[in-house]
């Protein structure tokens, strides 16, 4: 079972397969070697305890940052997140940078705004746009819960940058005009976050 994993220069933290997206360049899809250097397809969920003790097995002072990502959506793990933020902050002297890779859908997800409970626990947080509009993003990425999920992941972006110090909105380059990615950019400025635009990898 694969719970942690470097990829880059980061330590990866894969803690769930579950996800309410299913997006149509979604990597879960493909089987190639050149994308997995692990199987991250896990056969149960470890339990925070597992989680914390994979995570300490590692040199983490020597990364660039911590990420909880994964094949799933880990903010369904959030109150575990949060726990394991607070037990690596106690026991790691210079702990690398956290950050939180998610679709924006924790708070529609778990029924409540969990954007507070991320101050002091998370650095950073990357947030799934992937297009300018509702009825593209539905498209784009078809979620669970449709139109609901759009505003939720906009309204999950503007309540993390007030609690979060870097909080970035992301777009895959996958089929994207220049007027679309302009689109997405003015997006990010609204909401007052960063755009970083992924390239695809096929």
């Amino acid at each position: 079972m694969t719970i942690t994993y470097e990829f880059g220069d980061g330590l990866y933290v894969n803690l769930t397969n579950r996800c309410d997206c299913a997006c149509i360049f979604c990597i879960r899809k493909s089987d190639s070697e050149a994308i997995f250097a692990h199987d991250l397809w896990l056969p149960k969920e470890p339990t925070r305890e597992e989680a914390l003790e994979d995570i300490l097995n590692w040199d983490l002072p020597t990364y660039s940052e911590l990420v909880f990502c994964g094949f799933g959506e880990p903010s369904y793990r959030i109150d575990d997140i949060v726990w394991l933020c607070d037990r690596l902050r106690e026991a790691v002297p210079n702990l690398p940078p956290i950050r939180l890779n998610t679709n924006g859908h924790a708070s529609l997800i778990h029924g409540r705004n969990v954007a507070p409970e991320l101050a002091g626990r998370l650095d950073r947080v990357s947030i799934s746009l992937n297009a300018s509009n509702k009825a593209d993003y539905c498209e784009v990425t078809r979620p669970r819960d449709r139109e609901k999920a759009w505003d939720a992941m906009l309204d999950f972006t503007r309540e993390a940058a007030r609690y979060v110090p870097e909080v970035a909105l992301t777009v895959v380059d996958f089929e994207k005009s220049e007027e679309e990615l302009s689109a997405c950019r003015a997006l990010a400025d609204e909401l007052g976050v960063i755009l970083r635009v992924r390239t695809y990898a096929d």
